[in-house]
């Protein structure tokens, strides 16, 4: 992903509700516009056209198509909640929960999400903001598998990144491929292989 400076962040978020709501509908017009005809192609005055606004409006929002792109990542981790609510689940069961709200959020729109991870340039806000989601995601695992006695690995703190990179980049993938993997079958097949990773080869038949 490439490194973003501040002409690749939003102008001054609105307050007014029909501003916000030209925001939104900005933001709307670019997943479209970026879905359909790629990022190279995906020009502000397309999205303009698309979101029925003078491309001057549009720059009052956003400085570029970078910081758009960058906004839309940043609206696709706020949407992401890890894994909660997981007490009286089996270690198996909680996994799914995991892979199985991964891999719906990736299939929304996986072209568009591909796009977004592979291009959306990184803002100091973008950082820090998936840094604290990895954080939050790491630190629910760990309470997982102190809670699940079944749950044996040797090093934990490199279990947990292991499993998480693993869902993401395979899930990530798998959906955006030219002939993506069914979801339920990649979700199925996820669970059996991380929880035969965390409990040992002879948990899971």
């Amino acid at each position: 992903m490439p490194r973003g400076d501040q002409r690749s962040e939003p102008r001054r978020r609105p307050v007014q509700v029909r501003a916000e709501l030209t925001r939104v509908r900005i933001l709307a017009a670019a997943a479209h516009v970026f879905s359909e005809y790629g990022y190279a192609a995906g020009t502000t005055n397309r999205i303009a056209e698309q979101a029925r606004v003078s491309i001057g409006s549009l720059y009052q929002y956003f400085p570029n198509k970078d910081a758009i792109l960058a906004e839309l990542l940043l609206q696709h981790i706020d949407d992401s909640r890890p894994f909660l609510n997981t007490a009286g689940l089996t270690l198996e069961e909680a996994i799914r929960r995991f892979v199985h709200q991964t891999v719906s959020q990736h299939r929304l729109d996986p072209r568009l999400l591909r796009m977004m991870i592979e291009e959306a340039p990184l803002s100091p806000d973008l950082v820090d903001k998936i840094s604290r989601y990895d954080r939050k995601r790491a630190a629910e695992l760990r309470e997982l598998l102190q809670t699940h006695p079944e749950a044996r690995v040797d090093d934990p703190d490199t279990a947990i990144r292991l499993v998480v990179t693993t869902v993401e980049l395979v899930t990530h993938t798998l959906t955006a491929a030219p002939e993506p993997v069914d979801p339920q079958r990649l979700e199925n097949e996820l669970v059996t292989m991380l929880t035969r990773y965390l409990t040992g080869p002879d948990s899971v038949p």
